[in-house]
């Protein structure tokens, strides 16, 4: 029997607005999004760039989504629905530790941006950027000491219990928890996931992983160390550029 597209998601009932551009963060050129679209590309310079007002309706909780919009669609708001259920958790674990939440958080802008343009799962992708650093307060408890050696012994077994909570699948509690536990020192993973949280991390951390003022170490630590092409770009255009 097929099924009749609802109204929410049937262009015929969209307003003034369902349709409208925004600039690519990338090139400034002006791209053209339809409301339900999770990304465009950008015509200027070919990037993948996620959807600034994505909405999906009633794609959340409709049990024919996936016949109606397609299951990448719906993958992704099911992944956004996720990702705020796991901030939320974040937030409640680090309390009052503003300073923690405000990195996750711009952590996981960067890495959804990465990802959008270089792939992988979506919501291991929120879930792990967003509880990277979810075992720094028990490894100042037990260990008297933030440092990444810690917070990778400490955070796996967090970020399994947040992610149980929530009925999330074994395989992608165990991907996020070897994210969690390797986000550091990168020893035991090497997935596209990982890749855009850990360069992710490395943006937002780069004035204290790399503070030399010239230009030429900031390009040099770039090279070293970032593992996507676009965590490069995003780290160049913001640090690897003279000083005014």
């Amino acid at each position: 029997m097929p099924i009749n597209r609802c109204p929410g998601q049937d262009q015929r009932f969209w307003k003034p607005g369902d349709i409208f551009e925004a600039r690519c963060p990338h090139c400034g050129a002006s791209i053209e999004f339809w409301k339900d679209e999770p990304r465009a590309t950008c015509k200027g310079c070919g990037k993948v760039v996620p959807n600034p007002k994505f909405d999906m309706g009633c794609a959340e909780w409709c049990r024919y989504a996936e016949a109606c919009l397609g299951a990448s669609a719906v993958a992704a708001v099911n992944a956004g629905t996720v990702r705020d259920q796991v901030v939320a958790e974040m937030k409640a674990v680090f309390g009052d530790d503003r300073r923690r939440i405000a990195h996750a958080l711009e952590v996981l802008r960067i890495a959804e941006e990465i990802a959008a343009s270089e792939g992988g799962d979506p919501l291991i992708v929120k879930a792990a950027a967003v509880l990277h650093d979810i075992g720094i307060h028990e490894a100042e408890r037990k260990h008297g000491s933030a440092a990444g050696k810690y917070q990778e012994i400490e955070g796996p077994p967090i970020a399994r219990r947040i992610l149980e909570k929530l009925g999330l699948a074994e395989a992608v509690i165990e991907h996020v928890c070897r994210i969690v536990g390797s986000h550091h020192s990168a020893r035991d993973i090497d997935t596209p996931e990982f890749r855009a949280v850990w360069d992710a991390d490395r943006l937002v951390n780069f004035g204290e992983e790399c503070p030399a003022a010239d230009v030429e170490a900031r390009r040099r630590h770039i090279e070293k160390v970032f593992r996507t092409a676009a965590g490069k770009a995003l780290a160049l255009d913001r640090f690897g550029k003279a000083r005014g």
